[in-house]
């Protein structure tokens, strides 16, 4: 293995004292030496416009829920879509096209669920309801069946 000392120290044979590689002296600057040290060769520091920031990186926040908790919503997950498909059926039922819908009907479970009692919860049901294709018997048994299943959120 070799070991050597690299040449940090330029001579000059006119005169003055050897200086290290890349400090320049008042001689070397008047006959116009700008030599530079290899080590420091390539290094710059280099400000961004405030135009050229890139586009922030979105956050997002999750939640990790209990498993009590993560059950309960998984629970009203299934009503609301069990709600949304008989919805569907309430007002196409002879539609041949699935999701045609030309009129939306919006049942907010928290709104039934802080109703006092269940014939408040059928009455505001049924008058939602009132524009719905199906029969009047098929619009029953679906409130029925909300209320059912409501009672169990």
């Amino acid at each position: 293995m070799e070991v050597g000392v690299q040449s940090g120290f330029v001579a000059n044979r006119s005169g003055p004292p050897a200086t290290p590689a890349g400090i320049l002296t008042a001689g070397d600057v008047r006959r116009g030496s700008t030599e530079r040290s290899p080590a420091k060769h390539g290094l710059h520091v280099a400000f961004k416009d405030k135009g050229e920031i890139k586009e922030k990186r979105e956050k997002f926040l999750t939640a990790k829920y209990g498993h009590h908790q993560m059950s309960l919503i998984r629970k009203r997950l299934a009503v609301e879509m069990w709600l949304y498909e008989e919805l569907k059926k309430l007002y196409a039922p002879n539609n041949k096209i699935e999701g045609v819908n030309n009129e939306e009907v919006e049942i907010d479970i928290d709104e039934l669920l802080d109703m006092d009692s269940d014939e408040q919860r059928r009455r505001q049901l049924q008058n939602l309801l009132i524009d719905a294709k199906a029969s009047q018997s098929d619009v029953n048994k679906f409130i029925g069946d909300l209320l059912e299943k409501a009672k169990t959120l």
